[in-house]
C-alpha cells in the first residue's frame, strides 16, 4: 500500500472540488485534523472512511488508493456487510478461506472475526484480498454494479 499515492490523489480530487481539508472533513464526518494527516502522507484511513472519501468523490476505491489509473466517475452500490460479502466472494472465485489466508498472509484469527461480522478488513486486507482473486477493490468491498 502505497501511502503517498492516496495522499496525492485525495490532494487532487480535494483541488478539483475546490474544498480545503477542514471542509471536506466535515462534509465526511471526521476530524479536521485527520484529512491532514492523510495528506502528509504518513497515515491510511480507515476502511469506512476510504468508501466515504470515495463515494463522496463519486470515484473508485481503486483509483483513490493508487491501484486504477482512471478516475472511473460512476456510481456504485451500498456495502454489504463484509461477513456476507467474504462468504460470496469465495463461492464466485470457487476458493475456500484456508486458501486465502495461506496465500495472503492474513492471519486466521482477522479472517475468523470478519466471517463472524465482528470487524471488518483494513484496507491493506482489502488490497491483499483483490490481488488474490484478481479483481477490483471495489469489487471486493461489493461496491461494483
Amino acid at each position: 500500500m502505497n501511502y503517498s499515492i492516496f495522499a496525492e490523489r485525495l490532494s487532487e480530487l480535494l483541488f478539483e472540488s475546490q474544498l480545503n481539508p477542514p471542509a471536506f472533513a466535515a462534509k465526511i464526518g471526521c476530524g479536521r485534523n485527520t484529512i491532514n494527516r492523510y495528506l502528509s502522507g504518513n497515515n491510511m484511513p480507515a476502511l469506512n472512511l476510504v468508501i466515504r472519501m470515495a463515494d463522496y468523490f463519486k470515484c473508485s476505491v481503486d483509483f483513490l488508493m493508487g491501484a486504477a489509473q482512471e478516475n472511473q466517475n460512476a456510481s456504485f452500490k451500498d456495502c454489504p456487510n463484509f461477513s456476507e460479502q467474504l462468504k460470496f466472494l469465495c463461492e464466485h472465485f470457487g476458493k475456500t478461506k484456508d486458501q486465502l489466508q495461506k496465500a495472503t498472509q492474513i492471519p486466521e484469527s482477522a479472517i475468523y472475526s470478519w466471517q463472524s461480522g465482528n470487524t471488518t478488513p483494513t484496507i491493506e486486507s482489502i488490497e491483499k484480498i483483490a490481488d488474490f482473486f484478481d479483481c477490483s477493490m471495489d469489487f471486493i468491498l461489493g461496491r461494483e454494479t
